[in-house]
């Protein structure tokens, strides 16, 4: 979406539209396409949190489906690319948001989610999806997350943290099928 306005509870936030049009000029994966996000939630999910805690900033919204791993690099390297030649390094945070392992046993999601989330503190995208495809991990975002690997890495990322990771048993007590949560930065 390379311009416009998105609206939650707590305001409005502008899309940055130079940054935006400079991705899309450097990709030949990614258009500018308004009714990609109409059924997709993970955008407006996080952006409460980010309005709790800043309220000068824009965005621009982002939405991938499955394809091959060139692409999520290609797209990769486009973002970095854009955001190195606006010389805008050091005002950017890039976000990757996705749930983990849906509705399998604890111990199964767990283990497989482990495999995912080492994949990813190693900044390691090759292997993050070899893992999602050969463990059959239901990690709903992991192309976001591939392509954030390959953007942050070329702009310098060097290590990554795992701050917490729960699943939904966590807060039901129901350990028969749970999804699994991560959060992780990359530096």
């Amino acid at each position: 979406m390379a311009e416009g306005f998105w609206q939650t509870p707590l305001g409005k936030i502008e899309v940055n539209s130079e940054l935006a049009r400079a991705i899309l000029n450097k990709s030949r994966h990614l258009s500018d396409d308004t009714e990609a996000h109409t059924y997709e939630h993970s955008i407006e999910v996080q952006l409460p949190f980010l309005q709790y805690f800043k309220s000068d900033f824009k965005i621009v919204p982002i939405v991938v489906m499955e394809d091959e791993i060139s692409v999520y690099k290609e797209v990769g390297r486009s973002i970095a690319t854009a955001i190195k030649d606006l010389k805008q390094e050091k005002n950017t945070l890039i976000i990757a948001s996705s749930d983990m392992t849906h509705y399998e046993p604890q111990p199964s999601a767990e283990k497989k989610d482990n495999e995912a989330i080492q994949a990813i503190l190693e900044l390691d995208e090759d292997k993050l999806v070899k893992k999602i495809r050969e463990l059959n991990i239901s990690m709903c975002g992991y192309v976001p997350a591939t392509i954030m690997l390959t953007a942050a890495k070329l702009l310098g990322a060097k290590s990554a943290k795992l701050v917490s990771y729960q699943t939904s048993g966590d807060v039901t007590g129901d350990y028969a099928a749970v999804v699994g949560y991560a959060g992780i930065i990359v530096r």
